[in-house]
């Protein structure tokens, strides 16, 4: 078992008798269920979206889903897909591969890439590669965007970075096996590190603080608007909730079937079974979650996206089977 504990201000530049500078112990990273072919029929409508897409977000100015589709080839660039609110999609190729994506929910997306990142102006459709100084050979996994518009990285050999301009580096931390997924409350960042099923908080300045464990095979991880981390933890089979400063697990629910896909709004936590094709409807509010809705989707549905102004639910197939729109997805709950 790992075991985890208050760290503080743990940086790169730590001596190498820090027990922090050796690799961490890690277990198999979990991942989603291979999904069989739907036997129900997804709710809503299927726009379609071919290719294996591996992320998505909502941007609320420009009413628009940003889906992610890495290329055939590692090294082949990777493609934006721009839906707008009519479900009228718009193709971005993108200046390289990209790893991961977040948005401002103004207008911008950011994509993590070797040597730096991408910004993406989603009303003008155009891509704009940025290389951090000094990193021109690390392979950026995770992006997030703080609400100082500073943003935070990770990278495959598990270094957090706190940016303090577009181009410079603030503050590292090199303490995770990996670092497979970051998000952002406030100017505090989380850190989502699947080899030892972990989650860190970073503070305002980009340091760490507590770590947590985080089930048994931790896959994926959004912050909701309501301030809370949401992660899910595959193996095991949970839906695990926490509060940011300090980091505390608040919650800790069964979902069954490969819980995966993760999507955060006002009203319902969103969970998708990857091993069953359904996605469902959680209120938090009570302090335990409470199943409200549950719908049957598209095969493999590993990504999610959520509209609070519309109550639309977006759910990216993996398998190539398209982006299933649910509209009023709350609303029968």
């Amino acid at each position: 078992m790992l075991a985890f504990a208050l760290v503080t201000g743990a940086s790169s530049t730590a001596c190498s008798t820090n027990p922090l500078a050796t690799p961490p112990p890690t277990i198999e990273p979990a991942g989603p269920a291979v999904s069989p072919p739907p036997a129900t029929r997804p709710a809503g409508e299927i726009l379609p979206l071919g290719g294996n897409p591996d992320a998505a977000v909502f941007d609320e100015r420009t009413g628009s889903l940003a889906v992610l589709t890495p290329g055939a080839e590692p090294q082949a660039p990777a493609t934006l897909t721009l839906f707008n609110s009519s479900g009228v999609p718009r193709e971005l190729s993108l200046p390289g591969p990209a790893t991961a994506i977040a948005g401002d929910g103004q207008g911008a997306a950011y994509l993590s890439t070797r040597g730096g990142y991408v910004t993406v102006d989603l009303t003008a459709g155009t891509a704009t590669p940025v290389s951090i100084n000094d990193e021109a050979g690390t392979d950026f996994t995770a992006i997030a965007r703080r609400a100082d518009g500073r943003l935070v990285l990770g990278s495959a050999d598990g270094t957090a970075y706190t940016l303090g301009s577009d181009t410079a580096v603030a503050e590292k931390v090199k303490m995770f096996a990996r670092v497979d997924a970051v998000v952002t409350e406030g100017n505090n960042a989380v850190v989502l590190d699947r080899g030892q099923t972990s989650v860190t908080s970073l503070n305002s300045e980009g340091r760490t603080q507590q770590a947590l464990r985080a089930g048994e095979g931790a896959t994926t991880m959004v912050a909701d608007p309501l301030g809370r981390v949401l992660v899910t933890d595959t193996r095991a089979g949970q839906l695990l909730v926490f509060g940011v400063d300090p980091l505390i697990e608040r919650q800790a629910y069964p979902v069954p079937e490969a819980p995966y896909g993760l999507a955060g709004s006002r009203n319902l936590t969103w969970v998708s079974q990857t091993a069953s094709n359904m996605v469902v409807g959680y209120d938090l509010t009570t302090g335990i979650p409470v199943e409200k809705v549950r719908y049957p989707t598209v095969q493999q549905p590993n990504s999610l996206a959520f509209d609070d102004k519309s109550d639309t639910l977006y759910v990216v197939s993996a398998a190539g089977a398209g982006v299933q729109v649910i509209r009023n997805a709350a609303g029968g709950r």
